[in-house]
């Protein structure tokens, strides 16, 4: 059976539709606007702060870029209005997805949302319609190399309080409660463990297997869609999609 994590599969597709960093960057930027006007802007004294930093890190967000929108936001709490919000649905064959937003306009963003589900998936349902098929967790993916020993990583990973740890054929990766996911990614930090995502997700705890050419190109380009909205900040979704063979 091939070490190929499932939960990679679903992550390396969502991020093919982040490729353009300056979104990727453009969407931390917000994050960290919420959690500066939340807990201020001292990573020090403010966790959601210091996780943020973090995801913006595994993203290869400069550090420059991290300080300027610390600062910004700092200098702009009064005037930041964004509200969190999330929007579930079905796409192609039936896949679950959960859109997550930070807005300043919910009535907006909610008729874009459902005009992009009705568009290119099968329609937006009631809150709750999909996310009891995911569990919130903290999930750390750190590249598989010969420098890191799996068992030590393992047992530093369980001691820190990660409740799960899977090894894959190229990656390792760490799942947390969400309560215990500041703890564990800072004792993996500590420990000299770079990662390449560190993030609150929702992870799916079943996932429908897609083969057909046709309903695949249909899911991907829902996931574009989705991405290419300036208010959508993560793109859930239970698929399992082909890997794409990488050309010499």
């Amino acid at each position: 059976m091939s070490g190929h994590s499932k939960w990679a599969n679903i992550k390396n597709k969502k991020e093919k539709t982040d490729s353009q960093r300056g979104k990727i960057f453009t969407k931390i930027g917000r994050e960290i606007a919420i959690a500066v006007k939340e807990g201020g802007g001292d990573p020090v004294n403010n966790s959601k702060l210091r996780d943020v930093i973090a995801k913006a890190k595994a993203a290869n967000m400069p550090n420059d870029n991290i300080t300027r929108s610390i600062k910004k936001a700092a200098g702009e709490l009064g005037s930041i209005n964004y509200e969190s919000g999330s929007y579930e649905g079905y796409g192609p064959a039936g896949v679950a997805v959960i859109v997550e937003v930070l807005t300043d306009n919910k009535n907006r963003t909610a008729a874009e949302i459902r005009h992009l589900f009705d568009k290119y998936g099968n329609g937006m349902g009631n809150s709750g319609c999909v996310s009891w098929m995911f569990e919130r967790k903290g999930h750390i993916v750190i590249e598989r190399s010969a420098s890191i020993d799996e068992d030590e990583l393992m047992m530093q990973a369980l001691d820190a309080g990660a409740e799960d740890f899977t090894a894959a054929d190229d990656v390792f990766e760490v799942f947390t409660a969400p309560n215990d996911f500041s703890v564990v990614r800072e004792a993996l930090e500590s420990a000299g463990y770079s990662f390449l995502s560190a993030e609150s997700e929702m992870i799916p705890s079943n996932t429908v297997d897609v083969s057909d050419e046709e309903t695949v190109a249909k899911i991907e380009r829902m996931l574009e869609m989705f991405d290419d909205n300036d208010d959508v900040q993560e793109v859930f979704h239970n698929a399992i999609l082909p890997e794409v063979e990488e050309e010499d």
